[in-house]
């Protein structure tokens, strides 16, 4: 059974003439005993957006549902209030940015696989380089941001 996020305001980034803020909010889909994603939602919690963790034994349904084709996949997929999807290991200020920016025909980014050292999949000092793709409906992608260093990722 898929369940609809239902969120009080659609309203997720700066207005544009004033301070306010309204906070970002995501549903993040994954299996219950995913340590990784665990990690996932503790960074971007620490970034300031506000996760609502919904376990499930199969998200493929919830990945089709979102348009997220099965080489763009990795363990979890989180879902904001206006529908667009952030798959993986994302690091919290893409899905930031890309938030507060215009992408016609996009559906979110994606993180494919489980990069080490990307957040989340933290191994000590390992950190292998990794792309950050925008995906769109008609089910291609292009680079949206190259991480070469973990610092690039904060």
């Amino acid at each position: 059974m898929l369940l609809s996020p239902a969120f009080a305001n659609a309203n997720e980034h700066k207005h544009a003439h004033n301070n306010d803020v309204t906070p970002l909010e995501l549903i993040v889909y994954k299996t219950p005993t995913c340590g990784c994603c665990k990690k996932w939602i503790t960074h971007i919690e620490d970034k300031g957006i506000v996760a609502h963790s919904k376990d499930f034994l199969n998200i493929d349904n919830i990945k089709t549902k979102h348009g997220i084709k099965p080489n763009y996949r990795s363990c979890h997929t989180a879902v904001s209030r206006n529908g667009f999807a952030f798959e993986g290991h994302v690091p919290a200020k893409f899905i930031q940015q890309f938030l507060s920016e215009e992408h016609p025909n996009a559906i979110g980014l994606s993180v494919p696989a489980m990069p080490v050292g990307s957040p989340g999949m933290e191994v000590g000092d390992r950190f292998m380089p990794y792309n950050v793709l925008i995906l769109f409906k008609d089910g291609t992608s292009k680079v949206y941001a190259k991480i070469k260093k973990y610092e690039e990722q904060f």
